[in-house]
């Protein structure tokens, strides 16, 4: 009877210990799982940002015809709504050397314009000729004289003028160039251009009309994508 009662008793003490190693070990999951999860969902957290970030880059593209309104306005804002920022000097310069022709040009023409009407008129007074004149000519001894140098103060205020003019149509035909420049670029801002431009030579067989016999030739491919 007493080795019956031993055995009981052995059994229930190490189902009691088994017991509670499960429920250690339980207690100890649930700690490395309370770990974990902050860890993943900050990684996950992670992951999503940087997606949404990317996304917002990669998902830009510019308005065309706001690029064209704002790039009217302001000259060179169609470009830096493209995120062109390198075009902006250069849209600039080109303004800029457009604004000196036509300065350096219609001040000439103004100049050379009242000389030829001062030494036109009748009035003594009015000799502002006389200041355009070359170093060592007077009226006198200018070739062909007084009629010689209305001749060419004539001809040197027209040619002014029609350089002034061109200066005027290129420095509007450069700002419509801008506007359209920024225009196609914002229309093809995410079109895909491959960089890859390898010229093929391949053997070919030319088939000749006629009926003749067809002859051996090379064949020329150039990939764009």
């Amino acid at each position: 009877m007493k080795p019956l009662l031993y055995i009981v008793a052995f059994l229930l003490l190490f189902t009691n210990l088994v017991k509670a190693n499960l429920n250690n070990a339980d207690s100890l999951f649930m700690k490395v799982d309370s770990i974990e999860k902050p860890i993943e969902i900050a990684k996950k957290t992670k992951k999503t940002n940087l997606k949404k970030d990317t996304s917002s880059v990669e998902g830009f593209k510019p308005n065309p015809v706001r690029v064209v309104w704002m790039g009217a306005i302001i000259p060179g804002f169609g470009q830096i709504m493209n995120r062109r920022y390198w075009k902006v000097p250069i849209v600039y310069a080109g303004f800029a050397v457009s604004a000196y022709a036509i300065s350096y040009n219609a001040s000439r023409y103004e100049k050379y314009r009242l000389a030829y009407r001062d030494i036109s008129d009748i009035n003594d007074k009015t000799n502002s000729y006389l200041d355009i004149l070359p170093s060592g000519y007077t009226i006198d001894n200018y070739p062909g004289g007084k009629s010689g140098l209305e001749t060419n103060l004539k001809s040197y205020y027209e040619q002014y003028r029609r350089r002034r003019d061109l200066s005027i149509i290129f420095s509007i035909g450069y700002y419509a160039l801008t506007l359209v420049e920024a225009y196609v670029d914002a229309q093809l801002f995410d079109f895909d251009i491959s960089p890859d431009l390898t010229l093929h030579v391949r053997p070919a067989l030319l088939q000749n009309a006629y009926g003749k016999t067809n002859t051996a030739g090379l064949q020329l491919s150039l990939n764009l994508k």
